[in-house]
């Protein structure tokens, strides 16, 4: 193919051959619709297939995550009560699943065979644009929230899937804290809600909203389609523009995410998590220094974060974890750093200390970036934290995952965002 060439409806606009995977990788937009996908071809017969959209919502209803659960609950091909369990058991999928990210959710499959690959595809494809939940409201009820009473002198209760799902993670005092970060680093931001849903505004999601949520976001025109593999391009996309794409209109869709605009000042927040009552809670506060980083990174700018988290704070010889552990003040030191967002974030944590050592640990990271600026990097830490990342993108070793599926998910770290 040349680029401008167009095949089944889609136009490449780029190609590439990639060593690193042994393949051509090219880029296409569907003329009718406008989505985006990206074809990686090569001789891995461990086929990989993914659609996502942008899914940013202004709330903590966890709309995103509970229309994740509920599109695979049933749809216009697929009328049965559960095709996603169904398919587990009969299946010969290496991966099979749906993520929600603060403002994207990714439906990934893998398979080895190409009729079980099609197939899988296919109820995939049919659930996120068709599912029953349109003719079914108590899909929503299940996986999302209804009042909930076992006998008629007991209380009303809330229950449902995801909100019980999400009652489990907030009582973990390490997502009670990341929560306060992230409402702290991005109030005027999408990111400052929780995609997943807080317990206490699941039950405000009304099944209207959660309808037009699917109808503004699950269309074509917000779609990433991502495929990998030995299997049949002119095939696939023959299918995706036929079966699927062809039936829909180019929409304009707003699913823009709000830039966070920097701080004049630091900003101050704290929070509270439930501990036993008969439980001593000395040093039992976790304290926290993170920061917004910039907007819309290149794929460098990532990179180097990732190398420089290791040097840091990677091992307890590492400069800053060494320094902090020092103080003798905490327990554990620890750190995280997403870059699958618009604008990632860097965060160090100190964990089981006491709210009292906030200055000290401020002043004692800045200290010694400050330090590091001035006298450098140690040359072999900073060729460590690049070997162990050249080593690991070389190997493409990620466990029990397909390659390809992590490839798809690294992907949207910049691809959704224009990159």
């Amino acid at each position: 193919m040349k680029v401008h060439d167009n095949l089944h409806g889609f136009t490449l606009l780029r190609e590439e051959n990639i060593e690193e995977v042994n393949g051509i990788a090219r880029v296409f937009e569907h003329d009718k619709t406008g989505a985006r996908l990206i074809y990686i071809s090569n001789d891995d017969d461990n086929k990989v297939f993914h659609i996502g959209f942008r899914t940013p919502s202004d709330n903590s209803t966890g709309v995103a995550h509970i229309m994740e659960h509920s599109v695979l609950c049933g749809s216009r091909k697929y009328p049965v009560k559960e095709p996603f369990v169904e398919l587990a058991k009969g299946s010969m999928n290496t991966f099979l699943n749906a993520m929600t990210y603060p403002d994207k959710t990714v439906y990934p499959i893998a398979s080895t065979n190409d009729k079980d690959f099609m197939n899988l595809m296919d109820v995939y494809l049919d659930a996120v644009f068709y599912p029953d939940i349109y003719n079914t409201p108590h899909i929503f009820h299940q996986e999302g929230w209804h009042y909930h009473l076992e006998n008629k002198e007991d209380p009303i209760t809330y229950n449902g899937v995801v909100y019980n799902e999400m009652k489990g993670v907030y009582s973990s005092p390490e997502e009670v804290l990341q929560r306060k970060i992230f409402q702290t680093l991005y109030p005027d931001s999408i990111y400052g809600e929780e995609s997943g849903g807080y317990p206490e505004n699941i039950p405000d999601l009304t099944f209207e909203d959660f309808a037009a949520f699917h109808k503004k976001l699950y269309h074509p025109s917000n779609s990433y389609i991502y495929l990998y593999g030995d299997g049949d391009m002119d095939a696939h996309l023959k299918y995706l523009d036929e079966a699927y794409l062809s039936q829909f209109d180019r929409a304009d869709i707003d699913s823009e995410i709000p830039t966070q605009v920097p701080f004049e000042e630091m900003a101050v927040a704290s929070d509270s998590y439930p501990i036993p009552s008969d439980e001593d809670q000395k040093n039992k506060d976790y304290l926290s220094l993170s920061y917004v980083l910039e907007n819309e990174p290149t794929f460098e700018d990532i990179l180097a974060f990732d190398v420089l988290g290791h040097i840091l704070l990677g091992a307890n010889s590492a400069p800053l974890k060494k320094a902090l552990l020092d103080l003798n003040i905490c327990k554990e030191v620890d750190y995280a750093y997403s870059s699958s967002m618009k604008q990632p974030y860097f965060s160090i944590v100190l964990k089981h200390t006491d709210e009292k050592y906030k200055e000290l640990f401020i002043e004692t990271v800045e200290k010694t970036l400050e330090d590091l600026v001035k006298n450098g990097l140690d040359k072999r830490s900073v060729e460590a934290g690049i070997n162990i990342n050249e080593f690991m993108l070389i190997e493409g070793e990620y466990g029990s995952y397909p390659k390809g599926l992590m490839y798809g998910l690294e992907m949207f770290d910049t691809w959704l965002y224009g990159g």
